[in-house]
């Protein structure tokens, strides 16, 4: 098993966006990934050529899978992306993108080091292998290098029927509430309750099934989330604010993250 992973490891690249050239790759992966296959639509998305882009991208560091076995002459040898912004940046230039759904003081008023987390991508092709344990690996160690020690970002749900995943919410409610002092809230105009059924009816396994991926792993890990979510009708989800703090992570947690690849991360 671990041979098999290192030689898969050997036919991927991690680093950040570099030239222009990647970061349009970047775009182009979350073109395929939230306009052709998700459904987004309104200015972020360039049909014509192709990308998903927004005003905040020149500020980002823009964390890049890339495939070793396909032409960078391409443009599609980006296989999976995160775009990271540390609070110092967002707050001496276009504060944080979060902040358009999300009432941020509580996390803003703490003075902690943050990292706001997004357009988190793979490839459909890509998904279910080690692609997103490449992409987490140099995601801890981004963190460790910047002494970032709150993470958080909106996670996204496909659809805008809060109905139809109404167990995987209410189970957010109940059990994964963010403690008050860094409880992050959906803007008011845009507030949608989070807890829609009674405590007693939630059934556990229904509301998991419901819940994405990327949500359940970063729960897995101690993560939280902010009171309500935002229905986003141009890209066609639900988000929900997740968050993670260092100081918070029970050890368990903590070597589960931080843990190394041997090698992912160049």
């Amino acid at each position: 098993m671990a041979r098999n992973l290192e030689s898969q490891e050997r036919n991927f690249q991690i680093k950040l966006a570099e030239t222009p050239d990647e970061l349009t790759a970047a775009q182009r992966l979350r073109y395929r990934v939230f306009a052709r296959e998700l459904g987004a639509h309104g200015p972020t998305v360039d049909h014509e050529a192709g990308i998903e882009r927004d005003s905040f991208d020149p500020f980002y560091d823009h964390l890049l899978l890339i495939d070793r076995r396909r032409d960078p002459a391409t443009l599609d040898h980006v296989v999976g992306v995160y775009r990271l912004l540390r609070s110092e940046v967002a707050l001496a230039g276009p504060g944080f993108y979060s902040a358009a759904e999300y009432d941020l003081a509580p996390l803003l008023n703490t003075g902690r080091r943050l990292l706001e987390l997004g357009r988190s991508c793979v490839d459909a092709r890509y998904r279910g292998g080690i692609a997103m344990y490449l992409l987490w690996n140099a995601l801890a160690e981004y963190v460790l290098a910047h002494d970032i020690e709150v993470m958080f970002g909106v996670a996204s749900y496909h659809g805008t029927d809060p109905q139809a995943i109404a167990q995987s919410l209410s189970l957010l409610w109940q059990k994964h509430l963010a403690p008050p002092d860094i409880r992050v809230r959906v803007r008011a105009q845009f507030h949608q309750p989070l807890n829609l059924i009674p405590p007693e009816r939630i059934d556990r396994v229904q509301a998991m099934a419901q819940t994405p991926a990327l949500i359940k792993a970063y729960l897995r890990l101690g993560g939280f989330v902010g009171d309500g979510a935002f229905v986003d009708h141009d890209f066609n989800t639900i988000d929900v604010c997740l968050m993670m703090d260092t100081a918070r992570m029970s050890e368990r947690h903590r070597k589960a993250y931080t843990r190394r690849s041997g090698g992912g991360a160049t």
